[in-house]
């Protein structure tokens, strides 16, 4: 028995032969200088799968050493993607983000 990874998106009717597991964002939405080193960070691209707004969620930066990338932790907040990192995300809900990510402007 094999597994169907894919999914079919409803609003173009394609069949998408697996989940994308990388989407390309736009540049942070504001950054200077001047934030290098600040003592607080903060989400700075916005997912425009969540509402409300990702843009300047609060988060918890953990180094690692050369090599590993950094560890970036939400805040425990109620947003919604805070919510997610935090007790996790069932597969069903990461279909309907690719869905959302792959036809933006386009819901069921």
């Amino acid at each position: 028995m094999s597994i169907d990874s894919g999914f079919l998106r409803s609003c173009c009717g394609r069949h998408h032969d697996e989940l994308p597991l990388s989407y390309h964002m736009p540049a942070p939405a504001h950054w200077s200088p001047e934030m290098t080193g600040a003592p607080d960070s903060a989400l700075s691209p916005e997912l425009p799968v969540y509402e409300p707004t990702t843009l300047n969620l609060k988060t918890n930066l953990h180094t690692r050493p050369v090599g590993p990338r950094p560890v970036v932790e939400l805040e425990p907040t109620g947003h919604p993607l805070a919510v997610e990192q935090r007790t996790g995300i069932a597969h069903a809900r990461v279909r309907e983000l690719a869905e959302l990510l792959l036809h933006p402007g386009q819901h069921n």
